[in-house]
């Protein structure tokens, strides 16, 4: 009798154990990593997919290759979010998203910014005027800002005059935080970051979209992802109306 009790008693257990753990993996916040210059536009409608599927999302930010490279290592992502084509590309080709899932969420534009009380500037040949020490843009080996502002430096046969003063971010908050500082003199950003900052920083200019490949933010489900229904709900949530009209509201592009 006590030995059955026993036996009846440890499959209780085992039972409440593999419960907790089912409902545990569905309560678990999904994992989102996206360019970083998405992160407050991110933060707002991860707060309306709380609301309606009462998950979490933990957001992993930074440069859009950095984020890839991660994701090709094995890192446990669900949702990859990107600043450039490439890096999505990338990950595509090793097969390490859903292809059926895959989007475009929104276009940006290139700017430059100056330091509130900087020196006004309007086009990028006065960038190579003996009054300007430093210019800050991403590193264009990792971060799709900095490969846009390479594209537009070369194109516009300013790249070899500029060289030595440029001065790379790992990403593109940073670029805007130079500028922000005021430790530099220009810097090349999205036109969300620029929003961002308000008055602590002045748009120069927008660089001339024909300098560079287009600005679009891809969005896929990972292959890895542990979740992938709550993930197509945040992918959906972001490309439909209400999540465009967020990213909208930041300064996206989205029509």
């Amino acid at each position: 009798m006590w030995l059955r009790f026993l036996y009846f008693a440890l499959a209780l257990l085992v039972l409440s154990c593999g419960s907790d753990g089912v409902d545990s993996a569905e309560r678990d916040p999904l994992t989102v990593s996206a360019a970083v210059s998405l992160k407050d536009a991110f933060g707002e409608i991860a707060v309306l997919y709380k609301g309606r599927t009462g998950r979490d999302v933990t957001f992993n930010f930074g440069s859009s290759g950095a984020l890839q490279k991660q994701i090709e290592t094995g890192a446990p992502v669900d949702v990859f979010a990107s600043a450039g084509v490439p890096q999505m590309d990338a990950l595509a080709k090793l097969d390490l998203v859903h292809p059926a899932t895959r989007g475009d969420l929104a276009r940006n534009r290139l700017v430059v910014i100056v330091p509130a009380d900087g020196r006004a500037l309007e086009s990028l040949e006065e960038l190579t005027g003996a009054e300007i020490k430093r210019i800050a843009a991403g590193n264009p080996k990792t971060v799709p800002a900095g490969q846009y502002t390479e594209q537009a430096l070369q194109k516009a046969e300013l790249a070899d005059k500029v060289r030595s003063r440029m001065v790379l971010g790992e990403d593109v908050r940073q670029v805007l935080d130079y500028v922000v500082r005021g430790e530099v003199d220009a810097g090349f950003v999205y036109a969300t970051d620029a929003k961002i900052a308000g008055d602590r920083v002045r748009v120069a200019f927008t660089v001339p979209e024909w300098l560079h490949a287009p600005i679009v933010y891809p969005i896929a489900l990972v292959k890895d992802s542990k979740r992938p229904d709550a993930a197509r709900q945040f992918i959906e949530l972001v490309r439909g109306a209400e999540g465009r009209e967020i990213l909208k509201k930041h300064g996206f592009v989205t029509d």
